[in-house]
């Protein structure tokens, strides 16, 4: 098993991608932590325990650094130690062009997607720089990349993620760490699989695979990057998408749009 005796942190795991990399980690022998602010959270930790694995639920916001320190605390207290950490909350809703975006939806969005993962990491980082190892997965979005029509805050946050996964390779890889960023494409959500299916379609239409990811495809790649399969692959930007990116530039420059799972997918 991949991360047979390591201990496992993923934020954003009551529902979707985090959720699913919570089992697949669990099922490659890892102790899993999971955090969210969805009481669902609480049931993920109970399947992973009936499955056979160590596991934790816990709740709280990542925006608080209090909050996470006191979170956090409590799943070292039933765990352990934190040796892999997967940074995947993030929250989607604030759909509006620059110009009329509210001040506080922006800092909102910063505050989760962005803060929220640099206090999951400021509290991790240390006790893994002194065993001299870890990992940290950052979920980032192809919006870091080719920007999000009228998800000015979304966008932002998540390409920031991408300085602050570079900037803690600088800093860490020294230490035994790795930290590396997650561009996933359109995957095939539960918020996904509710939209109607003319535009599913239209949204795969867009992509070179014609299909929506799965959530396994991308837990799979979490758990590989967690493991020390990986050791070498340090501040790396890595896409699943499907070959989505390629069409990105021709994607811009299309007028009309659809809301897909928080990105803005041109027609």
């Amino acid at each position: 098993m991949l991360l047979e005796g390591k201990v496992v942190l993923i934020t954003g795991a009551g529902r979707g991608i985090g959720r699913t990399t919570a089992y697949i980690m669990a099922d490659e022998g890892a102790a899993v932590g999971v955090v969210d602010i969805l009481p669902e959270v609480i049931a993920t930790a109970q399947r992973i325990e009936k499955r056979g694995s160590s596991s934790v639920a816990v709740l709280f916001d990542i925006s608080d650094p209090v909050q996470v320190h006191e979170g956090i605390k409590k799943i070292r207290q039933r765990l352990g130690n934190i040796d892999v950490l997967v940074n995947n909350a993030g929250i989607v809703n604030n759909i509006a062009s620059l110009s009329k975006m509210p001040h506080e939806a922006w800092e909102k969005e910063i505050s989760v997607n962005l803060t929220g993962a640099f206090n999951m990491i400021k509290e991790v980082i240390r006790p893994m720089a002194k065993n001299k190892w870890g990992r940290i997965i950052n979920i980032s979005s192809l919006g870091a990349a080719g920007g999000l029509h009228k998800q000015i805050g979304y966008a932002a946050s998540k390409a920031g993620l991408l300085g602050l996964t570079k900037t803690v390779t600088l800093e860490h890889a020294r230490d035994g760490i790795t930290c590396n960023a997650i561009l996933p494409g359109l995957i095939g959500t539960e918020l996904v699989h509710n939209m109607p299916e003319e535009i599913r379609n239209s949204a795969a239409s867009l992509i070179p695979s014609h299909r929506l990811g799965k959530m396994e495809e991308v837990g799979y790649l979490i758990s590989f990057l967690a493991s020390d399969r990986a050791a070498y692959i340090n501040g790396a930007e890595i896409y699943i998408d499907g070959g989505m990116s390629l069409n990105m530039s021709s994607l811009g420059s299309r007028k009309e749009t659809i809301k897909v799972d928080g990105f803005q997918i041109q027609e």
